[in-house]
């Protein structure tokens, strides 16, 4: 059984510094978010094919503690950029990041898919490392919704795992009328499509 001291250091936040898009952000998170110590390959991935203008609003679905919705905002410095994310710890974890990064333009809040923000927000892009076990109810949901929420022109940029490749190459090409793979790598594939 871990001894006191072990037990003290599992609480403390672990601390790292990375670099998504040329931008260095640094990164406070905690045991139980997903993957804690270091970006995922499915972020990094994910972030080499997004697009962003400096004044797009965006939207980051399933934040984590905040490495795609914050790199969002400092590229999108002059637009707003919420995270959301059904976990409070992951909503906190990316409102603490947003401050450590001096991004006030970057607000975390807690909401499963887009289900509590206002029905009425519209984005420029919505992004998301997309979780494998969602389940396909609540992934028809998510992709609906965020067609709803994109302005016109306004894109999705998706990573997988590349099991759900077909999935929603099928789904988005359903719901947007369009689908491009922007990449499809060893283990993640990144798709795209755009609110004609």
């Amino acid at each position: 059984m871990p001894d006191e001291k072990q037990l003290a250091k599992y609480r403390e936040d672990i601390k790292f510094s990375a670099t998504l898009c040329g931008q260095t952000l640094q990164f406070r998170s905690t045991w139980g978010i997903f993957s804690p110590r270091e970006i995922d390959a499915g972020t990094q991935l994910l972030m080499q094919y997004i697009e962003v203008k400096p004044d797009d609003n965006c939207l980051d679905l399933g934040c984590g503690y905040g490495p795609i919705g914050l790199t969002l905002a400092k590229l999108a410095a002059r637009g707003q950029t919420l995270l959301l994310d059904k976990d409070f710890m992951a909503v906190e974890y990316s409102t603490k990041n947003a401050r450590l990064n001096r991004l006030d333009n970057a607000t975390a809040m807690l909401s499963n898919g887009f289900q509590h923000i206002d029905k009425n927000l519209r984005f420029n892009i919505v992004a998301s490392n997309v979780p494998a076990k969602v389940g396909k109810e609540m992934m028809s949901l998510m992709l609906y919704d965020a067609w709803q929420h994109l302005e016109d022109g306004g894109k999705i940029y998706l990573v997988t795992v590349n099991g759900l490749r077909q999935y929603m190459k099928r789904n988005l090409s359903e719901i947007f009328g369009n689908y491009r793979k922007l990449k499809q790598g060893k283990a993640y594939t990144v798709h795209m499509a755009q609110k004609q």
